[in-house]
């Protein structure tokens, strides 16, 4: 054969060869701690996803306790995070505002897992940060759309809870998420349906920073609110920002909730501005004869209005219905 046939079988031969192959795409990724699946690490599973994918991506977690700072990113939207269980699968971090060290705004690079993508669901986890009380130190930083949250312990101290993004929806079904001051906060639409909200000291649970223009802030549906021993003045919130909204609703609230309730930001005009209502809560807590006066208790016809429906329809043109509803 000349070398001008070799040529030419050389160019038939690339040409045949398929350009672009991609590895199939996994839909479901394992992870455990003893090497016993394709992943050890929940950030590196994570990485290994496709982007922006066409269907749901499941990463099954093994039990274990995970020493990882996690992010999803925008591009891992339609993922779920799925622990063995709650007690026994739990990922873990200890950074705080001071340790981080990066500014002011060094509360926000504290988180133990950050989700940035739209349609994440994460269920039977733990996540905690366990840097103790230092300050600022986040354990669960969401921004994305859409989110959910079921069976899950969200555990920390100071900020443990950051809900972020403006116009974002985030839902989360039996959860227990516990803290001390501030320990849920941010601009984010929220639901918490049958949660229990612990506090650690006496303090304030929410700090929410609605955006003037977003109808709904934080509102918790038929949680358990109960206290550590010995805590007896927790107020139910205080407004980061000027319009901060939270809602109660048919909340069975502890003996250590303070009658006066909520509290103002220190040395702002907040209170004229901030929504802050409560309906049909029962417990020694929940008594509203004493709650400051710029603060609201609903009738049933406004109680209406914020039903999850109405809550998860009210920032975009396009309705969205938690699936573990």
């Amino acid at each position: 054969m000349n070398a001008k046939s070799i040529s030419t079988v050389i160019l038939l031969f690339l040409f045949l060869i398929p350009f672009g192959t991609k590895a199939a795409i996994e839909y479901d990724l394992y992870v455990a701690k003893d090497g016993s699946t394709d992943f050890t690490s929940i950030q590196e599973a994570i990485n290994a996803t496709k982007s922006f994918p066409d269907k749901r991506v499941t990463i099954h977690i093994k039990s274990g306790v995970y020493i990882e700072k996690i992010r999803v990113y925008s591009w891992n939207n339609k993922l779920t995070l799925k622990g063995e269980d709650t007690k026994n699968t739990i990922i873990t971090y200890d950074d705080y505002f001071g340790k981080i060290n990066r500014g002011r705004n060094s509360t926000f690079h504290t988180y133990t897992l950050k989700v940035e993508a739209n349609d994440v669901i994460v269920e039977n986890l733990t996540i905690e940060n366990t840097a103790g009380s230092v300050g600022q130190a986040v354990a669960l930083h969401v921004e994305g759309d859409r989110c959910q949250f079921v069976n899950c312990r969200i555990t920390g101290n100071q900020d443990t809870a950051y809900l972020a993004g403006e116009g974002s929806r985030q839902y989360f079904k039996n959860c227990y998420i516990d803290g001390t001051t501030d320990f849920i906060f941010g601009e984010a639409t929220v639901i918490f349906d049958k949660c229990e909200i612990h506090s650690k000291s006496d303090s304030y649970i929410t700090a929410a920073s609605t955006p003037k223009n977003i109808l709904h802030g934080f509102v918790f549906m038929n949680c358990k609110l109960t206290a550590a021993e010995n805590v007896d003045k927790v107020l139910l919130g205080r407004p980061w920002r000027d319009y901060a909204s939270v809602i109660f609703m048919n909340c069975e609230m502890g003996s250590h909730i303070a009658p006066q309730g909520w509290s103002n930001w220190s040395k702002t005009n907040r209170d004229q501005t901030a929504f802050y209502a409560e309906y049909a809560n029962t417990g020694p807590g929940a008594d509203t004869s004493e709650r400051l006066p710029w603060t609201n208790t609903l009738t049933r016809k406004q109680a209406k209005k914020h039903s999850i429906d109405k809550i998860f329809s009210s920032n975009e043109i396009r309705s969205w219905k938690p699936s573990y509803r």
